[in-house]
């Protein structure tokens, strides 16, 4: 296992880094404009920092790399329909594990690690694997936290029924972990609804999957 803070690890986060500053999509924060995919990894790294504070080196390398050039995939190569989606999904987890893998192993990086963090950026062994598992409830407490409110604006057409939908196959991907730190979000009144109502709804999907959960 490699060492936590580790030269390789700052090598491989800043190369990380530097292959999302290449994206051309800008997000203004604090009227600031960054590119797209740099303030993602940091809001990865930031929550990552704050729920799993002792996180191994190779779990905080995956939250880095979760979108690392998201942008070279875009959706609309994909039918707009649930295969063309899970595809394009399936794709990009492939996409990213191969460009965070040639990265780590430029760095001094063994076959054991890199598999490890394919892993996890590939959503394999989830609710299995604690490490796999804290990865995504930190990817699904970013999009809540962060992304939320653009998808609704996105996806106007959308009803209560289906956001309700949607955030309970979230929900039910996390673990008691991630649900805690999801309630615990500075929300609007309007998402804390649709939050709470899928709560409800999944309470006993939830409740059954708390007794056997990992991370």
């Amino acid at each position: 296992m490699t060492t936590t803070n580790s030269s390789q690890f700052e090598a491989v986060i800043a190369a990380i880094d530097e292959a999302n500053a290449e994206d051309v999509r800008l997000i203004t924060v604090e009227g600031t404009e960054y590119p797209f995919e740099t303030v993602y990894a940091d809001r990865m790294t930031e929550t990552m920092t704050e729920m799993y504070p002792d996180a191994s080196e190779l779990l905080r390398i995956a939250a880095r790399a979760q979108h690392i050039r998201r942008w070279k995939i875009p959706r609309d190569q994909y039918p707009k329909n649930r295969q063309g989606y899970q595809k394009w999904r399936l794709t990009l987890r492939k996409m990213h594990a191969e460009l965070v893998g040639d990265i780590m192993s430029l760095k001094g990086y063994g076959e054991n690690d890199i598999a490890r963090v394919g892993m996890f950026l590939k959503k394999q062994s989830l609710k299995k694997d604690a490490e796999s598992q804290a990865l995504e409830n930190v990817v699904d407490v970013v999009f809540l936290g962060y992304y939320w409110d653009d998808f609704v604006a996105k996806y106007s057409d959308y009803d209560d029924e289906k956001l309700i939908d949607i955030v309970g196959k979230t929900l039910r991907k996390m673990s008691t972990k991630g649900h805690q730190a999801a309630l615990a979000l500075d929300l609007s009144p309007e998402t804390t609804r649709i939050v709470l109502a899928a709560v409800e709804r999944e309470k006993a999907n939830l409740a059954a999957m708390a007794k056997v959960e990992v991370g």
